[in-house]
């Protein structure tokens, strides 16, 4: 029987920047299907392991491997296939502004598909209703809500239909509903597109609300230093560091 190998594979990775690593000997994998958490506080170095995930920054030791392709060490027309094959939602949405929500996903289809144009704008109209957002695809990102943009800019991240979402702080700057929304959006994606999502945040509403399973890393130690489903986490934990962060906050 053929095992399918993890969503994503992190083994001995060391990242930082001019050669400094700002987290050391980080090893976990994430399976597929998972709603996986990234957590820590400010200053803890999740946004830069989250760069070095996707491939922007580059580390400083150890792999990466993504679906069972190493990312680590691979030549750059295989680097382009594997980013291919996952979506990334930046934590300001990160969509063009001089464009509508339809252009900002027929662009991505101009550049990465040889889909011809009436069928890319079919396509960017199917994946915007698939994030409830039917009806505004005329519409500028600055004639939208916060969370409406972070569920366009969701909508591009799944343009590729990749198995793979990494999230950046999705829940930023988002009011409490609006945040919950997002959260069983997130959620109903998972479930009917069988999606695995890597989400970078400490909200701890959302931690709990659809983390299933999660690793804390701690910028004084540089290490991972707690993992598992948070909410057991929350409970049961020993080190006052991670009982401290998830029942009180970064």
């Amino acid at each position: 029987m053929t095992v399918s190998p993890p969503q994503l594979r992190v083994e001995g990775l060391a990242i930082g920047y001019g050669g400094r690593p700002v987290l050391e000997g980080l090893a976990f994998e994430v399976a597929r299907g998972d709603i996986f958490i990234v957590m820590g506080g400010s200053g803890s170095g999740k946004s830069t392991l989250l760069r070095s995930l996707i491939g922007l920054v580059d580390p400083i030791a150890g792999e990466i491997e993504i679906a069972g392709r190493r990312l680590t060490g691979a030549s750059p027309d295989e680097r382009r296939a594997i980013k291919r094959s996952f979506g990334v939602l930046f934590q300001g949405g990160a969509l063009w502004s001089s464009m509508t929500l339809e252009e900002n996903l027929v662009l991505l289809y101009e550049q990465l598909t040889k889909l011809d144009r009436r069928a890319a704008h079919a396509l960017a109209r199917f994946k915007l209703a698939q994030v409830g957002l039917s009806g505004a695809e005329g519409a500028y990102p600055d004639q939208l809500s916060g969370g409406m943009v972070k569920r366009a800019a969701l909508a591009r991240a799944m343009a590729l239909d990749a198995e793979l979402l990494f999230l950046d702080e999705p829940s930023a700057g988002l009011d409490p509903v609006t945040a919950r929304r997002l959260d069983e959006l997130i959620l109903e994606l998972r479930d009917v597109l069988g999606v695995t999502v890597v989400i970078v945040t400490h909200e701890l509403d959302s931690i709990f609300r659809i983390g299933s399973n999660s690793i804390l890393i701690d910028g004084a130690s540089r290490s991972i230093i707690a993992r598992g489903n948070p909410r057991d986490l929350r409970d049961h934990a020993s080190d006052p560091r991670v009982s401290g962060f998830l029942r009180t906050g970064p």
